[in-house]
């Protein structure tokens, strides 16, 4: 969402007559778009206005804004660091408040700007913004609000203008996707479009192009999404479903609204429809008060849903949130031993996942080029390996996959 919100950026930008520096110290201008979502991230950005502060004494034209998923509480300390903060729903009047050339503001907007897409072939379509879900350990409510919706004929205007631009790969952001709702006027009529019809309107546009979204929460994922996403032939079969936890009463503390009978409900259900999906997860060790037989509870999910990917992540304290209340009891050294434990279950799951690919063949979506290798994403999201011409970059290319790592596969074109 922050890559996607930076591409909104570059066009105010550059409309003004900025070109990108080749590195800090020759910039005019130092745009920071920040996370909020681990006290570690505000901490390095506050590092980094530091440096810029003390730059600033070498570089006096030097301005600096910082932008992005700011508590309002630390707007104080980090306004003796920074020239300008600024909110991204204001970019619209971001020309007016730096005293920049180009002051006609044509929509009060931001997402009607025009991005300045940093991919020719793989680009992120915001289709909301905001949470209301308040899960526990996260801020986002916090800083980017509630949920909002985008107009769906400006989603649909979106992908058509990227899909004749040669666009590949679509990715549809929202903080919960799932949420999505909008009302749309059709024959003098209003008609309300969810995500799944969002999904079927998406995939009636003509062209050879892949659709992906994220992120999804196991709550509100419905029997209608899992339709649309078996009926629309271009939506991939990747999916990334947080579960947090395995067991149920970090899940509560965690306020996730859901427990581990519905996720794995949920999962059954979407692989007797889509059998060859990949699935990821997001999940949290060391919450407060998580105890070792409660970690156990992970530890069998993860064995039991044999996971593609995970992203596993340290629980770290993060003040505004509510489990910032709690006390974080869990020692470090604990919480990476369980870190470990799971990464070990998800080698073994997700090697004998990839194994199945072995002497097929599938589409690759070439990403980049490296060491005289080309680097894809396949349609089950799946890392693809193999050799060929710099020139299939930002193409869909035929692969026969010939070995398979817990990361990854390895093929050769075709």
């Amino acid at each position: 969402m922050n890559k996607s919100d930076s591409e909104r950026m570059a066009t105010v930008l550059e409309n003004n007559g900025y070109k990108k520096a080749l590195n800090f110290n020759e910039a005019n201008l130092v745009v920071v778009n920040m996370c909020s979502v681990k006290q570690s991230a505000v901490d390095i950005i506050f590092s980094l206005g530091q440096k810029f502060k003390e730059q600033r004494t070498k570089n006096k034209k030097q301005k600096t804004i910082l932008t992005g998923c700011i508590l309002k509480k630390d707007r104080k300390k980090f306004a003796e660091k920074f020239d300008f903060i600024l909110n991204v729903e204001d970019l619209p009047y971001w020309s007016k408040t730096l005293n920049l050339d180009n002051q006609l503001v044509k929509t009060d907007d931001y997402f009607k700007i025009n991005p300045k897409y940093s991919n020719k072939f793989s680009a992120s379509i915001p289709i909301m913004t905001g949470c209301n879900n308040f899960c526990a350990y996260c801020i986002v409510p916090y800083t980017r609000g509630r949920e909002i919706s985008r107009p769906t004929k400006e989603i649909i205007c979106e992908v058509k203008n990227l899909i004749k631009q040669d666009c590949k790969e679509i990715w549809l952001l929202g903080q919960n996707v799932n949420s999505y709702n909008n009302e749309q006027r059709t024959e003098n009529k209003e008609q309300k479009i969810n995500f799944p019809k969002l999904l079927k309107l998406i995939n009636y546009i003509p062209g050879n192009f892949w659709i992906r979204f994220t992120s999804s929460h196991p709550k509100d994922f419905s029997d209608e999404l899992i339709e649309a996403i078996v009926e629309c032939k271009k939506v991939t079969e990747y999916l990334n479903l947080p579960v947090q936890s395995g067991n149920n009463e970090i899940l509560k503390k965690m306020n996730r609204s859901y427990t581990i009978s519905h996720y794995k409900k949920l999962v059954k259900k979407i692989r007797k429809k889509i059998p060859d999906i990949t699935l990821s997860t997001d999940v949290i060790v060391g919450f407060p008060n998580e105890t070792k037989k409660q970690f156990e509870d992970t530890v069998k999910l993860f064995k039991e849903i044999k996971f593609d990917m995970a992203y596993i992540s340290k629980y770290s304290l993060r003040p505004g949130t509510a489990a910032a209340e709690l006390k974080d009891n869990v020692p470090q050294k604990e919480k990476d031993r369980r870190e470990k434990v799971l990464t070990e279950i998800l080698k073994e799951t997700a090697l004998g996942n990839n194994k199945k690919y072995i002497g097929k063949k599938i589409e690759v979506l070439v990403e980049k080029h490296k060491n005289s290798f080309l680097i894809g994403k396949s349609w089950h999201y799946k890392t693809v390996k193999f050799k060929g011409p710099k020139k299939l970059i930002g193409q869909f290319v035929k692969v026969k996959i010939i070995d398979a790592l817990s990361w990854g596969l390895k093929g050769k074109i075709v």
